[in-house]
């Protein structure tokens, strides 16, 4: 998979967005669903890329820089036809090293907790993420998963990729 830069003026890039938060969407209780928009992933403080197999688009996702030390990942989307391939632990693990690259000591993010989510959770803790409490305006939900990542622990183990 080749990563790039996110065009979010790319139709294709529109199309998969879409999915996403409407899948997203309808998978999460009413006011639960916290997926970017294309205005949100537009912002100063979110980096974008995609993920590309060639020329069919496969991948997404955001880094959103809430403070120095400490970034949330955004917009983790795989095309639902590509699913199992390890698309998305090479973006997650793209995202983490941006993450460290920017000198950012700890990630998190927000995802459901429901049962279409049960994927996504276990690429986020096969890659070093764990349970934490609500952050950066989160409240307590219980149709909400968050998950931390101490960038400053030893690095996760590269030969484990659930994506």
């Amino acid at each position: 998979m080749q990563i790039r830069t996110g065009d979010t003026f790319d139709p294709r890039v529109v199309a998969l967005l879409d999915h996403h938060v409407t899948a997203a969407r309808a998978q999460t209780a009413p006011g639960s669903a916290h997926a970017l928009d294309l205005a949100g992933l537009r912002a100063s403080d979110v980096a974008f890329w995609t993920g590309w197999d060639g020329e069919t688009l496969v991948a997404t996702g955001a880094l959103k820089t809430l403070s120095a030390g400490h970034g949330e990942v955004k917009s983790m989307h795989t095309l639902q036809t590509t699913r199992r391939r390890g698309f998305g632990g090479l973006m997650l693990r793209h995202i983490i090293a941006e993450a460290r690259r920017r000198g950012m000591t700890r990630l998190s993010l927000e995802t459901g907790s429901w049962d279409y989510f049960k994927p996504a959770h276990a690429l986020y803790q096969a890659h070093g993420f764990v349970p934490c409490a609500p952050f950066e305006g989160y409240v307590d939900d219980p149709n909400s998963l968050f998950l931390t990542l101490d960038l400053g622990a030893e690095a996760f183990s590269s030969e484990v990729d659930n994506g």
